[in-house]
């Protein structure tokens, strides 16, 4: 596979043929997933990242942001939504590059607001993605990261309401919302001991069902892994198109 170009649109711009193809990928990875629950989610977002190669979509990720009050202050919130990689391009960055470039231009839009990253994850994969992208997030593994747990907290009630368990920190809806196929979801036994992956089925024992892990990290270039603190850094100096 060449290696893969990343774009980000808004959501409102994208036109149905494409809108198609995001639900037939999307579809391809999870179980519980009707095409009208998939397009309202998508009218909910405000920008969408595509991945593709030589035009052909391979993956997207899409996110909305809004402000949030918190403690007599108020910081900015970034909200991961439906997100998948198609299997042949797993390994790449280039969604990591074009999230990061997307949350540095909304920090340039208000530079002395505290941006979050509210992730949540039905899957293994997407947890461990976390430690790629930052240094400290809640829940981390080592237990250090407690301070972020109240904001995590208060801001996953605000979204989930009821269907947010704090004494969990997860978010079960009463139907799937959408889950791993079987093949997807099963843990290998290599990745199995791995303290992350542990963690993260300890945490959330029922992401097989659609379970959400409520995860949050703050999106500032001292938390950021050098991966990706170019792409934010750059997000905040030329903004989006």
């Amino acid at each position: 596979m060449t290696a893969l170009a990343a774009r980000i649109v808004r959501a409102d711009a994208l036109v149905d043929p494409l809108v198609d193809a995001m639900y037939r990928l999307y579809a391809a990875h999870y179980d519980a997933c009707e095409p009208v629950r998939f397009r309202a989610d998508l009218a909910a977002k405000g920008h969408v990242i595509l991945v593709e190669e030589g035009g052909r979509l391979c993956g997207f990720s899409t996110a909305v942001d809004h402000p949030f009050d918190w403690n007599g202050s108020r910081v900015q919130v970034l909200f991961s939504g439906d997100t998948i990689i198609d299997r042949s391009a797993w390994g790449q960055q280039a969604l990591s590059r074009a999230f990061a470039r997307l949350a540095g231009a909304l920090q340039a839009r208000d530079p002395g607001r505290p941006l979050y990253w509210l992730l949540i994850s039905k899957g293994h994969r997407t947890y461990r993605y976390l430690s790629v992208f930052a240094r400290r997030f809640f829940p981390h593994p080592s237990g250090g990261d407690d301070d972020l747990r109240p904001l995590a907290d208060a801001i996953a009630a605000a979204r989930f309401g009821s269907d947010f368990d704090p004494g969990r920190g997860v978010v079960s809806f009463p139907r799937s919302m959408g889950q791993l196929k079987p093949d997807l979801a099963e843990v290998a036994s290599r990745l199995s001991s791995r303290p992350e992956v542990a963690f993260f089925l300890q945490r959330n024992p029922g992401y097989c069902n659609g379970d959400e892990l409520v995860c949050l990290a703050r999106l500032a270039p001292e938390n950021l892994r050098s991966m990706v603190r170019s792409s934010f850094l750059a997000g905040v100096a030329d903004g989006l198109d």
